[in-house]
Formats: C-alpha cells, structure tokens, sequence
C-alpha cells in the first residue's frame, strides 16, 4: 500500500468523523464568545443526537424515505436551541455558575434521553436508522487530481455542511453588527451595555445559537456514522468540540482545524486495521487516541489561549 492510498483511507474518513465536532465547536464558540461558558455541549450533543435517531426512525414509517435524515436535523437544530434555553436561564438571569450548569445539563440530557429511548421503543437503543446520509461525488471537483480523490470523491454531503457552516460563523462574528456587539459583551459587557446593546438578550442568543449548532451535531453523528442512538452513542464526542474550541482558541476556523485534527484521530481508531504501520498496534491504543489527544490539548493550551475577557462571569445591570 502506497502513501496516496493510505491518505485515500485517512482523509475521507476524518473528515466524516470531524463533521459533528466541527458543528459542536461552532456551537461552543457562539456560547463562549458572548461571554457565557458552556460545559454543557456534551448535552446537547447528546439530546441532538437522540432526536435525530428518533425522527429519523419515524421519518421512515412516515414514508419520507432519503429526506428523513434531514428532516431530522431540523428538528435537532430546533431541539438543541430549545435544550439550551435552561443553561441559558441558570447562567444568565439565574447568574448560577455556568460551569455547574453546564455539567447538569449533561446529566439531565443522559438520563433524559435514555429515559425517552426505553419509554419510546422498550430497548435501550432506537431501532437502526435505514435511511443514512449518503456518499456521492462532488460535480467538477471529483474530477481534480489527487485533490480531486481525496476530498471531494465518495464523500458526505454533511461534511461540506460543517465546513460551510464554519465560514458562516465567522462571517458573522467578524463581520455584522450582530457579530460585533456578541464579541463585545463577551470581552467587556458594562462597556457594550453604555453603548445601548443589549447585554442580557445578546446572550440569550448566541447560548440558543450555541445549543442549535450542537444539536445538529450530534444528529449528524447519528445519520453519518452511529445509525441508532444508545446511551454510549455520545462518549465524549462533545468534550473533544470543547477542547477543539480551547485548541482553536474561541475562533470558528480554529475551532474547524482543531476539530479536524480530533477527526482524524478518532479516523485512524476506523481505518488503523487497513493501514500497514497500524495494523499491529492494539485497537484499545487506537480507540483511546482521540481521548489521549483530548487530553494534551487541554493541559497545553487552556492556561495558553485567551478566553474572552467576561467569559464565566455574570452580568448585573448598573453593577461594575
């Protein structure tokens, strides 16, 4: 096996397991740019990932055949944004501490969602989605030497999705008004609100925005490479975006390159059997990898990278 044919193995595949992280990252840094941290990805991550199962599942019996998965993420999308309405509350009007709330809603999304999933279908588990995300060659680019094979040939259309997405984000960070006035209340609030924005609503937005991005991460997780939800669906998938968000330091396409790096080390735990250096390595050293990385990333770059100036601290109107 040559080395273009170990990248055909490798890429495509990070890619597809980078999608969910990159959306999640995406959701974490709308959050944590307003100034409101939130742990509680995971969660969201996970209640995504549950609604996308289940309304893919009926979305078949309802006869919307290929259309079910996106069908899906919409309602994952709404899901995740309403899911994050009470981190949101505890964290913003409540001004509890934003990291014990993120940490319950985690706790509240695994036992709700399991809770949901025996009441729903009797099992631990929802039935196997029938309708996933498809593979297919992108138009013209397929068609690129090397490139061509590696990126845009038997590929998702949700990884494009996320990549896309990532763009979006941080158009709108750097260059609306919305995107200016979010990152101004998460550096300096008492300054944002004596220029008439509006810290509290601000807020309450980009957590909402936040949960929606995760949310959708965590059905695309289902449609592109679960196909069923269980109560180990989403392990650890949404601190992997956390830590993608710290590595890429609070920015959308540092969050995106970060959380290709984790695609692809959660890739090599898929591929690692077909690759001639990997072969004999263990499995349980491959599966472990993403965690391991997860791991160094965080303990070399938290104290490193700048957060927002306000981020984790609550904010009392007419109080410095």
């Amino acid at each position: 096996m040559d080395f273009f044919q170990i990248l055909a193995l490798i890429v495509p595949a990070a890619i597809v397991s980078a999608a969910p992280l990159i959306l999640t990252a995406l959701g974490g840094v709308l959050s944590e740019r307003s100034g409101v941290v939130n742990i509680g990805l995971e969660g969201l991550m996970m209640f995504g990932a549950f609604i996308g199962a289940v309304f893919t599942h009926y979305g078949e019996q309802w006869g919307l055949g290929g259309g079910s998965p996106w069908m899906s993420f919409v309602v994952a999308i709404v899901a995740g944004a309403l899911f994050a309405v009470p981190h949101a509350v505890a964290s913003i009007s409540l001004k509890a501490d934003q990291v014990v709330s993120g940490v319950a809603l985690n706790f509240l999304a695994a036992g709700l969602s399991i809770f949901l999933t025996k009441k729903l279908f009797g099992a631990g588990q929802t039935p196997d989605i029938q309708e996933r995300i498809g593979k297919g060659d992108v138009p013209v680019l397929s068609k690129i030497p090397v490139i061509g094979d590696l990126f845009f040939s038997n590929a998702y259309s949700t990884s494009f999705v996320a990549v896309f997405l990532a763009f979006v984000v941080w158009y709108i960070i750097y260059k609306t008004p919305f995107g200016l006035r979010l990152r101004s209340v998460g550096e300096h609030p008492m300054a944002a609100d004596t220029m008439g924005i509006n810290v509290i609503k601000t807020r309450y937005i980009s957590v909402i925005m936040g949960g929606a991005f995760a949310g959708l991460g965590g059905a695309i997780y289902v449609a592109s490479i679960a196909g069923n939800f269980t109560g180990s669906t989403i392990s650890g998938q949404g601190f992997m975006a956390l830590a993608a968000m710290i590595f890429g330091k609070w920015h959308p396409l540092g969050a995106m390159g970060a959380a290709l790096f984790f695609g692809l080390a959660q890739s090599l735990s898929i591929t690692g059997e077909q690759i001639p250096l990997l072969k004999d390595i263990p499995d349980v050293y491959l599966l472990i990898l993403p965690y391991v990385l997860t791991i160094l990333a965080l303990a070399g770059f938290v104290g490193r990278a700048d957060a927002p100036k306000a981020s984790g601290q609550p904010y009392e109107k007419g109080k410095r």
